[in-house]
């Protein structure tokens, strides 16, 4: 949905965050886990049972919080809070991993005084590396004490996710459910190892509506599907990512479900507090100078438009072209033919921003210097028309640059 269909819809606030939706609290700090002094152990907290809701990664090799958080949601759908740590992934670990995520649920519960059930847990960081646990107990200890409803200490629990990210990721929005003022906030970190199939990914999503956990998580899934499953950096799908929703209800409008009147206008919001989210991941990727965009529409399906999508975006050789500003649509027209869909080859257009490359899979004679200033600016839109059908669809990636390869040469040093 773009930005002119979404403001009558709802508001963005400014200066929001995950505490701006009644009832949550978060706080971050640092424990040890990380080299430096950076924030390390970060918490959101509900002051009441909040529905709850997740979407998981794919890879075959889940990390312990995964299983973890998988379990205390089933449980019934209920979380009071999340605890993250970032600097270790806790993945690989075997079953002194499995342990060490289980305390961390137990001890973040005894501190708040609420069943383990009602607590997941998410980490971030290297893979393979057990958890200083000394260092995350003594964090625990003093992190009831740093959680707030400010805005410092939301922006301390932004800080203690990060990892190679440049900048916090964040966002707040408004919207009116019954005559009722909403909140829906997000906080995510992510740069490296993004190509979710639900990158690292973590995501957080916080709201005062009242609704149901099954409702929440049908909701999440299609929001995740349009943005967080739509943007790529570097084509690897994280063993630790994670998107969390919780539900206070304290807004005090009437329990949404499909058949409420405002259920599109609460789905239209959540869908953009998850495409901010999303966009600002693949904005930030490990390296990456420019925030890249392929829209794809006449496909015969929004499935086959969002394949040939993800197959454009997550092509080395085109992120390799808008890092260099060469307006190289061939490497776009090759992407698009070997992402496994039906095409025709006689009826592609292909554009750079307003630029048209290729018309009708013929080329076309553009102004080679409008496009190299056009590729030098810090967001390239790739447009794709196959004229062939209704179906569409956004995906958004960055460019590859010598950073990426310099930061992930040297990751664990």
């Amino acid at each position: 949905m773009g930005q002119g269909n979404i403001e009558a819809v709802f508001s963005v606030v400014p200066e929001g965050s995950v505490t701006s939706p009644k009832g949550f609290k978060a706080g971050g700090l640092h424990c040890g886990l990380k080299k430096t002094t950076r924030h390390d152990l970060g918490a959101i907290v509900c002051e009441v049972p909040a529905a709850a809701a997740g979407v998981y990664t794919t890879n075959v090799f889940q990390a312990a919080p995964i299983q973890v958080t998988r379990e205390s949601i089933g449980a019934g759908g209920v979380l009071r809070a999340v605890i993250v740590n970032s600097g270790n992934a806790n993945a690989c670990t075997g079953k002194q991993g499995d342990a060490d995520a289980y305390e961390m649920r137990s001890g973040f519960a005894e501190a708040l005084g609420v069943a383990p059930e009602h607590v997941a847990v998410a980490s971030t960081g290297v893979i393979g590396e057990l958890l200083k646990m000394d260092c995350v107990r003594s964090g625990i200890a003093e992190l009831p004490a740093k959680l707030s409803t400010s805005y410092g200490a939301a922006d301390d629990f932004c800080q203690a996710i990060l990892t190679t990210d440049l900048v916090k990721k964040e966002v707040c929005v408004s919207v009116t459910i019954d005559g009722q003022t909403v909140h829906i906030a997000g906080a995510s970190k992510g740069s490296g190892m993004i190509h979710p199939n639900m990158a690292t990914m973590l995501g957080f999503v916080t709201t005062d509506a009242a609704i149901g956990s099954e409702a929440l998580h049908k909701l999440l899934r299609q929001a995740t599907d349009l943005t967080f499953n739509m943007i790529t950096v570097d084509g690897d799908t994280s063993t630790n990512d994670m998107l969390v929703a919780m539900a206070s209800g304290l807004a005090g409008n009437s329990e949404l479900t499909e058949s409420h009147p405002d259920w599109a206008a609460f789905a239209a919001a959540l869908r953009y507090v998850c495409e901010v989210l999303a966009k600002a991941i693949a904005r930030d990727g490990e390296g990456a100078t420019k925030l890249v965009e392929v829209q794809v529409r006449g496909a015969e399906s929004d499935e086959a438009a969002q394949a040939i999508a993800k197959t454009v975006i997550g092509s080395s050789l085109v992120k390799s072209a808008v890092f260099g500003a060469d307006a190289n649509w061939g490497r776009i027209i090759a992407a698009v033919g070997r992402a496994g869909q039906p095409v025709n080859p006689e009826t592609v257009d292909i554009r750079l921003g307003d630029i048209v490359t290729l018309e009708q899979s013929r080329p076309v004679v553009f102004d080679e210097d409008a496009a190299l200033e056009y590729l030098k600016g810090d967001t390239v839109v790739i447009g794709v028309d196959l004229h062939m059908g209704a179906g569409k669809a956004t995906a958004w990636g960055c460019d590859l640059t010598y950073d990426y390869v310099r930061i992930n040469a040297a990751y664990r040093t």
